[in-house]
C-alpha cells in the first residue's frame, strides 16, 4: 500500500504539480483472480439508463443462429462490440473528483481494488425487430376454423405458441411483436396466439360484406349484435368479431357497438383474394373484377395495393401480381439483391413500398437507394439498377 509520501514522490519524478490535481489520489490494486473474461460492459443512452433505473428489464434474445439483440419493452438494439485502446478498468464503490468535492484541506490517498477489466465493449444501436420469423411460427398451424360437427379444432400434435413462447424465439420487444401480433390479424384461441388461414379469414369478411348488403347498411354503422346474432350459425361469435376488429373501427353509440369498415382494409384483403391464385393479371380486367367483389360503397384505388401488388405498365396490355413486402427478405443486401432479380430496372414510386421497411432511424428511402442502387433516365423516367452483378 502506497504512502502519501511516496505519491508525492512518484509525482516529482513525473514532473507533475500537485496542486494541478484532485486532492483525492487513489492507489488502484488488482484483487486475486481479476480476468477480462469475468465482465462485459455495456454502453446505454439516457433512455436506458432510466429504464433500469426505474427497476425495468433489458433482455437479450437469439437462438444460437443469429446475432444476439437486446430489447427493452418497447425497443429492440442491436448488439455491436466497440474496441477501445484504452483500457477499462472495473472499480465498485469508487467516486469521481465530483462526488468527492473538496471539503479536505490537503491530500488522501484512497486504496481502491480492481475487480475486472475490458477493452471492448457493447455498443446499442437502434434496430428493426426481426418479425418475420414470428409470422413463419405462426404459419405452420394456421387456424381453418372449427372443426367440421362441433366447436373445438382438431390440432394433434401441431405445435402452438403463448406469449411467452414468442418472447423466447422472436428477436423483438413485447411491445413490437403485440403489434406486429394485430398487424397479422392473429388472435388468442385457447390461450395460444394464432394467425388465421387467409382462405378463412376471407370468408369471414364474405360473410359480414354479405350481411351489410343484404341488410342494407351502412359500412359505417355495422351493429355488432346483430352481425354475431346473425352469423352465429355459420361461425362462432368470438371469429366474426374479431374479423370486425381487423376490418373496422369500434365505437359506441347510445349503449350499442357498432364498426365503421376500413375501406382501404377490405379493397386491400379482396385484392389480395383475386390475386393470390393467378401469376399475372390484365391491369384493367383486375380493377373492373376488383371494383365488383367490394361491398357497395367503397370505392378501389391503385394506392391501396402499394407493397402487396406490383404493375408492370411496360407490358402491352398492363399487368398486375402478387408482391408482398413481407415475402421479401428481412436484410437489406438480400432485399436489393431479390428486388433487381425480380426487375432489372425500377421506378421510385414503385420500389419505395418494398424497402421503406428498411429505413433506419432518420433515414430516408432515397439514402438507401444511393447506397445500393444506380439511377439511370429511361423515356425520361428517373430508374434505379443494382450497383452489382445480381446473384441468381
Amino acid at each position: 500500500m502506497r504512502s502519501l509520501d511516496e505519491v508525492q514522490a512518484t509525482l516529482q519524478i513525473a514532473k507533475l504539480k500537485e496542486e494541478d490535481l484532485q486532492k483525492t489520489i487513489h492507489c488502484l490494486t488488482f484483487g486475486e483472480n481479476v480476468s477480462s473474461a469475468d465482465y462485459c460492459l455495456m454502453e446505454l443512452d439516457d433512455t436506458l439508463c432510466k429504464h433500469i433505473e426505474a427497476g425495468q428489464s433489458l433482455v437479450i434474445r437469439g437462438d444460437k443462429d443469429e446475432h444476439a439483440v437486446l430489447c427493452s419493452g418497447d425497443k429492440t438494439y442491436d448488439l455491436k462490440i466497440a474496441d477501445t485502446s484504452n483500457l477499462l478498468l472495473i472499480v465498485p464503490g469508487c467516486r469521481t473528483p465530483d462526488q468527492l468535492g473538496d471539503s479536505q484541506d490537503g491530500s488522501e490517498v484512497v486504496h481502491t481494488q480492481i475487480w475486472g477489466f475490458c477493452n471492448s465493449y457493447w455498443e446499442l444501436r437502434k434496430g428493426r425487430p426481426k418479425l418475420k420469423k414470428l409470422t413463419k411460427l405462426l404459419m405452420e398451424n394456421p387456424y381453418e376454423g372449427p372443426a367440421l360437427g362441433g366447436q373445438t379444432e382438431v390440432t394433434e400434435n401441431r405445435v402452438k405458441y403463448k406469449m411467452q413462447d414468442l418472447l423466447e424465439r422472436i428477436q423483438a420487444s413485447e411491445e413490437e411483436i403485440k403489434t406486429h401480433l394485430e398487424t397479422i390479424h392473429a388472435c388468442q384461441i385457447d390461450g395460444y396466439w394464432r394467425v388465421l388461414d387467409f382462405d378463412y379469414e376471407m370468408k369471414l369478411l364474405a360473410h359480414v360484406t354479405q350481411l351489410v348488403d343484404s341488410e342494407s347498411w351502412s359500412v359505417n354503422k355495422v351493429p355488432l349484435q346483430t352481425s354475431l346474432e346473425e352469423l352465429s350459425p355459420l361461425e362462432p361469435k368470438e371469429m366474426i368479431e374479431h374479423c370486425l376488429n381487423c376490418y373496422g373501427k369500434r365505437y359506441t353509440e347510445n349503449d350499442e357497438v357498432f364498426y365503421s369498415l376500413d375501406e382501404d382494409k377490405v379493397c386491400r384483403a379482396l385484392a389480395l383474394m383475386l390475386l393470390q391464385n393467378a401469376v399475372k393479371f390484365n391491369l384493367r380486367e383486375f380493377q373492373e373484377v376488383w371494383q365488383q367483389s367490394v361491398p357497395e360503397g367503397m370505392s378501389t384505388r391503385m394506392d391501396q395495393l402499394k407493397s402487396v401488388a406490383l404493375v408492370d405498365r411496360m407490358s402491352r396490355p398492363e399487368t398486375i401480381c402478387l408482391l408482398r413486402v413481407e415475402d421479401l427478405p428481412e436484410g437489406t443486401v438480400e432485399r436489393f439483391n431479390q428486388l433487381f432479380t425480380l426487375r432489372e430496372k425500377w421506378t421510385e414510386e414503385d420500389i419505395t413500398p418494398y424497402i421503406q421497411d428498411l429505413c433506419a432511424e432518420k433515414q430516408t428511402t432515397g439514402a438507401l437507394l444511393t447506397k445500393y442502387a444506380r439511377s439511370s433516365m429511361q423515356n425520361g423516367i428517373k430508374v434505379f439498377n443494382s450497383r452489382r452483378p445480381v446473384a441468381t
